[in-house]
């Protein structure tokens, strides 16, 4: 069964893939979030990226509204340099991307992880 999000290190973004999934397709969208990840950070990368339309409202709903009417099928998420995230806003976001995925089969997210022994 394949899955919505997955996670991958960031010593592995470039390195040739061993299982599926495994690697960032190519035509990836970059959700670039800067230093906070919360909802406002969040749903303003992903309209820049995706390139919502002029009606898009801001809010998880939208958000999702405008994702499952996207032709984006893949994004990455790089949390490697994020200093601050709000936990509840990342678990929203992650839920909206599973929802999407469930109902009509994208996008599929890839967030980018530090090495696991980083601290």
């Amino acid at each position: 069964m394949s899955q919505a999000i997955h996670y991958i290190g960031q010593n592995d973004v470039n390195q040739k893939a061993t299982t599926p999934n495994a690697r960032v397709p190519q035509q990836a969208v970059n959700i670039p979030v800067g230093e906070i990840l919360d909802k406002q950070t969040l749903l303003t990368a992903l309209a820049e990226a995706c390139h919502f339309p002029s009606y898009f409202a801001h809010n998880w709903d939208s958000a999702w509204d405008c994702l499952t009417d996207s032709e984006v099928t893949d994004l990455t998420l790089n949390i490697t340099t994020i200093e601050c995230i709000n936990t509840e806003d990342f678990n929203v976001f992650k839920t909206i991307i599973e929802d999407a995925y469930r109902d009509f089969g994208k996008p599929q997210l890839w967030v980018i992880v530090p090495p696991a022994n980083d601290a």
